[in-house]
């Protein structure tokens, strides 16, 4: 238990901010699963997994430099499909 209100008002929020960000990467990782195990991935379903994989960086749920590892990824894959 929290000692002082500013403590208790940190874990309160603490709380909100995990669930809003448990979405967030839930929603990301579907996101990521229905494109990399697709036979061909849909451009327009990649270009939606790399915005959301922006918006998450930028909102700070991911890392910066691991929003650019996974969008290098994805382009590799989506520049594999087009050569095959």
């Amino acid at each position: 238990m929290a000692n002082t209100k500013s403590a208790a008002k940190r874990a309160r929020q603490n709380v909100r901010r995990t669930l809003r960000n448990r979405s967030a990467i839930t929603r990301l990782r579907s996101m990521q699963k229905r494109t990399r195990s697709a036979a061909k991935p849909d451009p327009k379903e990649v270009r939606s997994l790399i915005s959301a994989i922006d918006k998450a960086a930028k909102r700070g749920i991911i890392h910066r430099n691991a929003a650019q590892r996974r969008k290098a990824r994805l382009n590799k894959l989506l520049a594999g499909a087009g050569k095959k």
